[in-house]
């Protein structure tokens, strides 16, 4: 079996310009590979398909509950968010829920996403708020809060909350905790390299939702949350909003940098994870869809609407036509 396989192919006048090579493995909740591209157990980084699990001792602890938090902050624990007013505002609600302020959150800060992709003017001042992670960090400090632990060490490794968020995704994925490779994410919180079937695996427990025997209590509201407003899990023109709606309510969709993108279905009890290797946005989000089509997931009318994520023409600045981008795999029925 090959680690990688073509799956994007992008031609510029009829001439094959680029080639993306990834992995697909598509799974259901008790980790049973229904389909492949290339090797559907390759390790790669979750980045931040990561976060509904990193979210967890938070959530087992009945965070939520003791601070109020309802659908839309349940949402931004789970978002890669584009920084827009919306979600600096629940991201500031929850830390003031807590009794912080926002200098306390350790992610950094960025230009918002927004401004990148055109939405809209950067803001006269960008903080820490702004970071695409801050309503994870957000969350991560409610729990040292409600657990009495301390702050300014949080994403330390040994932090008794990264250690039960480690347990609580080895125990998601199936995988022995101490055999988990981790590293550092872009917003300084520890990440976890899983074998894409697992990854799989935790998005089909987590569309699942109450009917997970383990964490059915807290997947049941996170994926909810996510559902119900995809606006705040991702933000305007992204493609995890595209994706949720597009679903009506059956998809669960979160990506992660550098070519890492995971989506559940609920109704079919089956969850796709996809990684392209050399991190390309446009290749991962049209090998998804993909899949999903070749497995069947696609009406007419969601073909329509997430046909501008297969970015099937590619443009000049000007908007003139001047190449191709197509999706060049077969998902392999098994493991």
């Amino acid at each position: 079996m090959p680690e990688f396989v073509p799956l994007v192919d992008t031609l510029r006048g009829g001439t094959l310009e680029c080639r993306h090579f990834g992995a697909v493995a598509v799974c259901d909740a008790r980790g049973r590979v229904l389909a492949h591209a290339g090797d559907p157990h390759w390790l790669s980084f979750t980045r931040s398909t990561l976060k509904p699990f990193q979210a967890l001792p938070f959530v087992q602890a009945g965070g939520p509950a003791h601070f109020g938090f309802g659908e839309r902050q349940l949402a931004l624990l789970c978002a890669s968010h584009s920084g827009e007013p919306m979600h600096v505002q629940v991201v500031q609600g929850m830390l003031a829920s807590a009794g912080l302020e926002h200098r306390v959150l350790q992610c950094g800060c960025h230009v918002p996403i927004y401004v990148g992709d055109g939405v809209g003017p950067a803001p006269e001042q960008v903080d820490e708020r702004h970071h695409n992670c801050s309503g994870k960090h957000a969350g991560f400090l409610a729990w040292c809060v409600q657990q009495g632990h301390p702050l300014d060490s949080y994403l330390d490794p040994g932090h008794p909350l990264q250690q039960a968020v480690r347990h609580a995704v080895a125990r998601v994925a199936g995988l022995p905790a101490e055999q988990m490779r981790s590293g550092t994410d872009g917003c300084s919180a520890p990440n976890y390299a899983l074998p894409l079937s697992s990854l799989a695996r935790a998005y089909a427990r987590l569309a699942s939702g109450d009917a997970d025997g383990e964490f059915g209590a807290s997947f049941g509201p996170l994926a909810q949350a996510m559902r119900a407003h995809p606006e705040l899990v991702s933000g305007t023109g992204r493609s995890d909003l595209a994706f949720m709606q597009a679903g009506r309510g059956d998809w669960v969709s979160k990506g992660g940098a550098d070519g890492v993108q995971a989506i559940a279905s609920i109704s079919r009890g089956e969850a796709i994870a996809v990684k392209v290797t050399d991190g390309s946005k446009l290749a991962v989000t049209a090998a998804t869809v993909a899949a999903m089509d070749q497995l069947g997931w696609l009406d007419e009318r969601q073909r329509e609407q997430l046909r501008p994520w297969l970015a099937e023409v590619v443009r000049s600045v000007r908007g003139a036509p001047v190449g191709e981008r197509r999706a060049v795999f077969r998902l392999q029925r098994g493991g």
